[in-house]
């Protein structure tokens, strides 16, 4: 599990980036948590692993099914300490996304930070930048 910090569950999720190099992002009905957009990541259900975690969360926000191929880190976010994964998409349909999501996107990273209004992602976008070597 990630680094502990009082008051923060665990949470897991990913950056879903197809290969032209575009990310998926999941737009939270109602702007849950006050985000506009942000990345697949939920709670970490007892029992559960952290990628199956990020897989489940993934496909009830996205309708996305993924395969995880890294480690991206793990990151402070509002109300969890989220280990975040990168993944790519090998099946599922945005359509079928779940009634957390009213919407998903598919984001060159060069705007990924005008899409997420939440400062706490941006160091995810640092860590993907820095992977993909346009740091």
């Amino acid at each position: 599990f990630p680094v502990t910090i009082p008051g923060k569950h665990a949470g897991a999720g990913v950056v879903i980036q197809e290969p032209d190099g575009r990310v998926w992002l999941t737009h939270p009905t109602n702007q849950f948590g006050q985000y506009e957009s942000t990345w697949p990541k939920g709670s970490v259900d007892a029992g559960e692993s952290m990628q199956a975690a990020a897989c489940r969360e993934t496909f009830e926000e996205t309708g996305l099914q993924i395969e995880i191929v890294g480690y991206l880190g793990d990151f402070q976010k509002t109300t969890s300490v989220a280990r975040m994964y990168l993944a790519k998409r090998v099946n599922g349909n945005p359509a079928l996304c779940g009634w957390e999501s009213q919407a998903i996107s598919l984001v060159p990273v060069s705007k990924l930070r005008q899409m997420l209004n939440m400062a706490n992602d941006h160091s995810i976008v640092d860590a993907l930048e820095a992977l993909n070597g346009n740091d």
